[in-house]
């Protein structure tokens, strides 16, 4: 293909911020298209299911075509396709409000839909009709995650020689390799795919049939959100049984960093703080540390070091560690504030320590996005203690609010946290590598160290200013690797 064409690339996603979130990847898919369509050289589309969240918004949307069907399913099923104008983009929603009018976007707080195979295969197979429909046939299909997967098996195995698709090429990135969409082996009979891919060469995953193997397997290229991330799903610790089939691959699997966008997150501009701030003009930010501090009741006027942790209360977020290690950092001279939900018993051993320690030790169970950002804004450091951690995006925030991360140096966050140096006087934060206490507790010293020493905690903090996670630098790097898969 000409590089001077204008490169069409369809975004398949099960979630877009701000229309529908549960996680970080609603952040990428909401930030990286708008970057992508500033580089002027792409047309850009994202389709995604048009869940009750985002029909409760009352958006302003075009009806592009209605009463669309699909016969493959148990039942005949049909769907509408509607239209919004994103910033620089359009967001085309599948609508079928048998599928995708609930309450939540997977499953209900006990547990996920028993339906999902079903539901995401129709959203797969209904975004490739609806690409026929407004007559766009994609150059690349960038699809997100397991619930994106099945488009690329249908295009392999249901529509390998239709004309329409003859140019089409695929990237697939993995979010979180832990999610993979497995089903019972009847679900390729139901969504109208052949029962010969009931076999490990392809679909067939320990007696089910697994949805992100579809993806690893019949796309041009893998992705994964950083260069750590790509390596580590090559070993078995971290492959979650997929480690053997991704260095088979190894060759077209490819570590792109996330980026945040920066218009979004701005201590200058945020309109949930109580004073704004840069690293020009940092006054701000005390008056924001004060406010977090009398929001939890703690003395507002307090010097002690304040550590916060804005996280899902889950083992893969590292809270098995934290838990384990609460009593001896409560010992150390400072405050630590959690916000997040989650695993139950994670939930109820934080509240137990939460009343063990009332005076140093605040904890709010909730999603709650306006305190979540005056934690990043509030805090002195910022602790992500995960078990793996694909990304990250947390450490991104807590740097751009001038917050020093303490992290484990895993994925993500050993791409874009590095240790602070006072003899060069260079690095943005402070890693750990062995998930025990006694590491996690080394790297917090350290950091605490650094805090009561104003040259070299000046100089850590505008290190942190300075980090630049933009997306600019990532969406530059994905057209890239747009365009070498082209040539594939």
């Amino acid at each position: 293909m000409d590089q001077a064409e204008c490169l069409k690339v369809a975004f398949i996603t099960p979630e877009m911020a701000p229309l529908a979130k549960t996680g970080g990847l609603a952040d990428v898919t909401g930030a990286l298209p708008k970057y992508l369509s500033r580089l002027g050289q792409l047309e850009v589309t994202v389709w995604l299911p048009f869940y009750r969240e985002i029909k409760n918004k009352n958006l302003e949307l075009k009806t592009v075509a209605s009463n669309l069907k699909l016969n493959v399913f148990p039942a005949e099923k049909t769907f509408s396709i509607l239209e919004y104008q994103a910033e620089g983009f359009k967001v085309y929603l599948i609508e079928n409000d048998f599928y995708f009018g609930r309450d939540y976007l997977y499953g209900t707080p006990e547990g996920d839909y028993p339906d999902n195979g079903q539901r995401f295969a129709f959203f797969s197979l209904a975004v490739l009709t609806g690409f026929k429909v407004i007559n766009w046939p994609p150059d690349l299909i960038h699809a997100h995650d397991w619930q994106a997967a099945l488009t690329l098996a249908y295009l392999k195995h249901s529509l390998a020689g239709d004309s329409f698709y003859q140019k089409t090429r695929s990237l697939f990135t993995i979010h979180n390799l832990a999610y993979q969409g497995l089903f019972p082996p009847d679900i390729l009979n139901q969504a109208g795919l052949p029962g010969y891919l009931f076999n490990p060469e392809d679909l067939e995953f320990y007696g089910r049939v697994n949805f992100l193997k579809a993806g690893l397997l019949y796309s041009q290229a893998i992705s994964t959100v950083s260069p750590t991330y790509s390596r580590e799903i090559q070993s078995a610790e971290f492959g979650f049984g997929l480690d053997g089939v991704l260095r088979k691959r190894s060759d077209r699997l490819f570590g792109i960093l996330n980026g945040i966008d920066y218009q979004e997150w701005d201590p200058a501009t945020d309109p949930a703080l109580p004073a704004h701030y840069s690293s020009r003009a940092p006054a701000g930010k005390f008056l924001c540390r004060q406010e977090l501090l009398r929001s939890f009741n703690f003395e507002a006027e307090s010097q002690r070091p304040v550590v916060g942790l804005v996280s899902r209360l889950a083992g893969q977020k590292g809270f098995d560690l934290l838990v384990k290690s609460l009593d001896e950092i409560l010992k150390r001279d400072l405050y630590l504030i959690i916000l997040g939900t989650g695993e139950k018993p994670i939930q109820e051993m934080l509240s137990q320590a939460a009343r063990k320690y009332p005076e140093r030790f605040g904890l709010k169970i909730a999603f709650d996005d306006r305190l979540a950002r005056l934690i990043y804004a509030g805090s002195d450091f910022f602790l992500i203690p995960s078990r793996y951690e694909p990304c990250g995006l947390t450490q991104m925030y807590s740097l751009r609010y001038g917050t020093i991360p303490v992290v484990r140096s895993t994925g993500g966050l050993k791409d874009s946290i590095q240790e602070f140096d006072p003899d060069r006087l260079e690095g943005n934060g402070f890693k750990f590598e062995d998930y025990e206490t006694q590491a996690l507790l080394a790297a917090l010293d350290r950091a605490l160290s650094f805090y009561q020493r104003k040259p070299f905690w000046s100089r850590l903090k505008n290190n942190a200013f300075k980090s630049d996670f933009s997306w600019e630098k990532s969406a530059a790097n994905y057209y890239e690797l747009y365009l070498k898969i082209l040539s594939f």
